[in-house]
């Protein structure tokens, strides 16, 4: 009985939060906040990068492939100019444990400003 007196006011508190994300339009229905990064020049180009390259083989934007979906290192990053440089590094030398046992085969043709764009455009799909 003691749990539910706990219970219940941390469950009262959560639901009075509510959720960060949402908006409510004139009628007064939620609708969820949309942004639009089409037009964001580090989207664009580092989306041109990682479409010529093979990087799709293993990667998917929403949902995990043989290797970590892009929204899920876009969550565990944080987009600073030390994590973009340090991603980059291991998308041109490889890497291994982070996100399983499975390789991530080095890119060593990319050049660092090209590994470096195509950071920028994952890390800004953060949920």
């Amino acid at each position: 009985m003691k749990k539910m007196y706990l219970t219940l006011p941390l469950f009262a508190l959560i639901v009075a939060c509510g959720g960060g994300n949402e908006k409510k339009d004139d009628a007064g229905t939620a609708t969820a906040e949309v942004v639009d990064l089409s037009s964001n020049p580090d989207y664009q180009k580092g989306l041109e990068l990682v479409g010529k390259s093979d990087c799709l083989t293993c990667h998917k934007v929403s949902e995990k492939n043989i290797g970590p979906a892009y929204k899920d290192v876009a969550a565990k990053y944080e987009n600073t100019d030390e994590n973009v440089k340090m991603l980059a590094g291991k998308i041109i030398k490889g890497g291994q444990g982070v996100w399983g046992a499975i390789p991530m085969t080095p890119h060593t043709s990319l050049s660092e400003a090209d590994a470096e764009q195509m950071v920028k455009y994952i890390l800004l799909l953060k949920k």
